[in-house]
Order: structure tokens, then sequence, then C-alpha cells
């Protein structure tokens, strides 16, 4: 069924670019700290640096050290989801949707797209996602794509913080014109020009794009009946490629009983992505008003590095002069000075006289040791600026030697990098929940994935949507409107460090020489590991509980089984009894031995350590 009606069109195009050209000027300061901070980032930032022209130029790495060290912390808490139901209802699908999202996100090498965002985020102090449906994966059958967003090449309008706030949201591509004149054929001859201009990058290469166009996505909401519906349309210069206020056709979304087909609602009805929202997710390191967007460690510290290396190339420079000795030469002295200046010849000719005045040494002041003095401490004020001191690397402070007092200092060097992880966290999850939107919406066909079970093993299911999707609701028989499942994201670190491994292991088997998974002391070990506070701590606690329940179902029948045999066979019921008496082991405390060479307290010291960039 196709009803074609065009609502977006030359004129309208137009009034989209006026929009984008006002978007794009309100950015402008913006897009030129990303590209400075691109060069700082890349140690050339002397062409930033006033009267560093034709000099000698140092560029230490105090500010490079500072961004790789957070990357690693950033790297070493990568993110997991948790899908928790609001519902007993959708336990089950919270459990599939657990183990098939991380799938989702492997296929798309999403561990890359973090790394990337999140130098990203150090370097400009904002990290972006886009979650959006392709829908020329899977040959055809489309599937989801998160992708690093350039901040060059997305414009929001101005003043506001909430990007789901903004009016219109464009993103921009620059793609070669007889790639799209082969993708769209409606475009050949129209490419003429560009009407629109996006920053660029300083690059090492030299890049040419005068063959090249700008490929608009433009995406908007409109409001009706109280729902606000994304709309989204693709479009170069003032020709339209797609819009879905244009797409008037309605899916078959099934057959009625008298065997006619059954029609969906339009793309101009229905709008690009049943959620609604904006497909950018922004990564704030450090906030600040009226943006979306944050300021980064470069921001911050680039100050304090461009004064190092103002004072590096000062006593760089002296040093040289040092090494170079030159000299004052009378203009009528008798020396030769080619023979003089070539330290190769060892004889320097004179014609006359030498006199005591006819060449001397220029001295050369000796630089007090104050200035190297400066210099570290200007290194150290980075450092501590940045949080990235010596406790935060891994190095022990002077004069510090015990475990306990190290790793407190590790901890309390960590808070910072925990509370970047934890933005990044909030960004992650307000991913996933449009990573399920998505699949709500065409996840229509069955997938296969493969997941890893509870034991390790290789899993191979299928899933579909068909327990997420929107559902007719009734109440004492009468219709209250349809209703989709909701779920709650928790997001933890994926990956453990090896010393919190061992700790971890540790625990397990004090708890057993304890005797806390002995059933018979199941509630007093439940009292217990209420008290503690540990990860997984819930699991084991489920486990036991289990257990315990096991255990007293098994004393009821034995105690039945008992009562039988002495009711109807004396010596049935002697021989269950010495079996029973017999086969009572209770659960003893094993070895004591442990899993290294080292104490106990160095081990939790270990751990608390690696945990100290870790979210809690």
């Amino acid at each position: 069924m196709d009803n074609k009606k065009t609502v977006i069109g030359e004129e309208t195009l137009r009034k989209a670019n006026a929009i984008l050209r006002k978007y794009k000027s309100g950015k402008t300061s913006l897009e030129q700290k990303v590209i400075e901070n691109e060069q700082w980032w890349k140690l050339r930032h002397w062409r930033y640096i006033n009267g560093g022209n034709d000099e000698f130029k140092p560029a230490s790495a105090w500010l490079f050290s500072v961004i790789m060290n957070k990357h690693a912390d950033g790297i070493e808490a990568y993110p997991e989801p948790n899908i928790l139901p609001r519902e007993e209802n959708d336990r089950a699908e919270a459990v599939r949707l657990s183990a098939i999202i991380p799938a989702v996100l492997e296929q798309n090498d999403f561990e890359e797209t973090y790394s990337d965002v999140l130098w990203q985020k150090l370097k400009t102090g904002t990290g972006v996602y886009g979650v959006f449906w392709d829908s020329s994966k899977l040959n055809g059958l489309g599937d989801i794509a998160v992708k690093k967003v350039d901040l060059l090449n997305i414009f929001w309008e101005p003043g506001i913080t909430d990007l789901q706030q903004s009016g219109n949201i464009f993103t921009t591509e620059l793609v070669d014109n007889e790639a799209l004149e082969n993708m769209y054929p409606s475009l050949r001859g129209s490419l003429k020009g560009n009407n629109l201009t996006t920053a660029k990058y300083i690059y090492d290469d030299n890049v040419d794009t005068t063959d090249k166009s700008v490929v608009v996505d433009w995406y908007y909401k409109k409001h009706k009946n109280g729902k606000s519906i994304l709309h989204y349309c693709k479009y170069v210069n003032t020709t339209v490629i797609y819009a879905t206020e244009n797409d008037n056709e309605k899916p078959v979304d099934g057959i009625d009983e008298n065997g006619l087909p059954i029609y969906g609602l339009s793309r101009a009805e229905r709008g690009w992505y049943d959620h609604g929202k904006y497909p950018f997710i922004f990564d704030r390191l450090f906030p600040t008003e009226g943006t979306p967007c944050g300021f980064g460690y470069i921001d911050i510290c680039k100050n304090t590095q461009e004064q190092i290396d103002r004072l590096n190339q000062a006593i760089v420079k002296n040093a040289v002069m040092g090494a170079s000795p030159r000299y004052f030469m009378r203009g009528d002295g008798s020396v030769n000075e080619k023979e003089f200046t070539d330290w190769k010849r060892p004889i320097v000719h004179v014609n006359g006289n030498l006199g005591a005045d006819s060449i001397r040494p220029i001295d050369v002041p000796n630089m007090s040791d104050i200035y190297v003095s400066v210099l570290n401490s200007k290194i150290q004020e980075l450092r501590e600026t940045s949080g990235n001191n010596e406790a935060s690397t891994g190095n022990t402070p002077s004069g510090v030697t015990a475990a306990s007092a190290i790793a407190a200092l590790q901890e309390a060097a960590g808070k910072t990098s925990r509370a970047s992880t934890l933005s990044a966290y909030r960004a992650y999850s307000r991913m996933i929940s449009q990573i399920i939107e998505l699949i709500r919406q065409f996840y229509d066909l069955p997938r296969q994935f493969r997941i890893t079970g509870t034991l390790g093993e290789d899993i191979y299911v299928s899933y579909d949507n068909s327990e997420i999707k929107p559902k007719m609701q009734e109440e004492y028989g009468i219709n209250v409107g349809m209703k989709s499942p909701v779920f709650d994201i928790k997001v933890s670190a994926q990956r453990k460090n090896i010393y919190s491994k061992v700790q971890q292991n540790e625990l397990a088997l004090e708890l057993y020489r304890s005797g806390c998974f002995n059933p018979e002391l199941t509630d007093q070990t439940l009292l217990l590991l209420d008290t503690m506070d540990f990860d997984g701590k819930e699991r084991i606690m489920r486990k036991i509980h289990e257990n315990g329940d096991m255990y007293g179902k098994m004393q009821k029948y034995k105690e039945l089984a008992l009562a039988i045999a002495a009711r109807y066979d004396d010596e049935a019921y002697r021989r269950i009894l010495a079996v029973e008496n017999g086969t009572a082991v209770k659960p003893k405390g094993g070895t004591n031995r442990k899993l290294s060479g080292e104490s106990s307290i160095t081990l939790k010291a270990r751990k608390k350590a690696a945990q100290s960039i870790m979210p809690r």
C-alpha cells in the first residue's frame, strides 16, 4: 500500500541548512578547542605558544602520560550490563537480554569503540556514542550499529545542556561524489559544489576534499497526542535522499481472520525510532553549564605543560650554549678563523703576534639550581592537578614502605578515576537502554547468538522480540491499553585484576574452612554474610539458602524413611541408622596453605590498590 505525499522538499531543506549553519556558528569555539587539543595530544602544540617561532621546541610528554594512564584506568574498568526486570514475569527475558546484548556489542567490536570514545572523552572532555539501526547488516536483515561520533561532525541547538531538548540534531559526513552517485542514482548531476563546510583536523597527510560532498543526517522531533515522534532525513545540499515524513508506505503486520492484510503505521506516522530519542549519547568528563559537552585533561593541564616546555627550552638552551663555546674576535685579529673553528685541525695559523685581546671566550652564566627546582615543581603540579601522582601510577612514594599505607594512598589517588568511570557507566547505561529499544522495534525475525553458559560452555540460542513487544493488557475484563516490559540496567566492571581474583579465592577458602558451606549452619552463615561486603555476596547467599532448603528436605525424608522402617522392618531400620551414623561427616577445615607466598595483609593491600579505580 503506497500513498505518496511529499512533506520534505527543497524549501524545507533550505530552512534546515539555515538552522544547521546557526548551530555550527554557535559551536565555533568548541570546534577550535577540539582541533587545538588534538595538536596538544600529538605533541605539536608549539604553534599555539607565542614566541616559539624558529627556536628549539622541546615537547615533553607529561600531559600525554596523564591521558594515557587515565585511559588505562578506564579500560581496566571495561563495563558489562546486567539487565534487571521491574516485574516478576519479565525475569526470564531479562536473563536472556543480559546474555544477548554482550553478543550484540561483540559483533560491533564495541571494545574498540569504547576505547576510542574514552580517548575522545579524555582529550576533548566529551565522548559521543551513536546507536543506530543499520539495515544493510546481515545481508539486508539489519542489525544494531554502535559507533563513535566525531564532535566536529555533530551539531545541536546552542545553549541546551540535555541533548534530548535540542530542536534538531545534525550529523555530517564527507562522501566521495562517485560513491554517492552509485549508491543513490537520483543524485546524478546534482552534486555540484557544497552549501556547507565542516571543520577539519590538522592532518599529517594531504587530504583532498574537492570531489566530496557533505551528506547530512537530520534528526528532529514532532509531538503528536502527547508523544514525542523522532523523524529523520538524509540529504545532500537541497536534494532529499530519504525522509521519514515522505515515507507513507504502510507495512503489512499480519493477516486477519478473513485473509485480508493488516497494515501497520507508516514511517510518516510512526517516526524513525519508536523510543523517540536522538540516537546519540554524550559522556562528559568535567561538565559545564549551557552545553552538553565538558572539558578534559588537556584543557586543565595545558598551561602547566606549556610552562614545563618553556623551562625545558631555556634549560636545554643554556646547556647547549655552555657545551658549545663561542668567542669574541677583534676585526684586525691575526687568527685564521676557518682553522680556529675546525676542531679537526691540530694547528691554527696566526699572522704576527697573538695578543691576549685578539680572541676571548664568551662567558656563559651558570644556571642556578632554583630553575631546575621550579621545573620539577611544575611537573609535580601537573601530576597532582590531574590526579596522576606516584600512588596512582603504581610507584611507591618515598618513605612509605608498609603495604597497607601504600594501598591507602592508592585508594585515595584512584578517586578521580572512579568518578570518571562512573560517568562512563551512566552513558553506557543510556546506550544499553537504546539498544534494548531497538531490539524491541526491529528484532521481529529470530537471530542466532553464541553465549557463554554458567559453566563456561558455548550455548547457541535463537532470539527475537516477541516477549518484549508491546502487548494489550486487560484488567477485570477491561482493555487498559498497550504495555511493554520495562527493564533496569546495572553496570559493573567486566574484568577483574589478578590480585582481586586471588583475594576472592582466599575468601572462598576461608568461608569453607569456617564451615560456612555446611548446610546445618545455614542460618548462622546467612547472618554472617549479611554483615559482610564483597563482590558476588548475593549469589553466594542464594546458593547457601538453596542448599539449606535442600538439606532440610533431605532430613525430613530421612526421618520419614526411619519411621517407616521402624514400623515395618527392624533390620532395615538398624541398617539405615548405621549408615546414617557412619556417613554423617561434617565439613572440616581444609589446609591452611596459602595460594601464594605473600601474607594475607599484602594480598589485601594489593586488592585495595587494584580496586582503587573501580566504581563501587
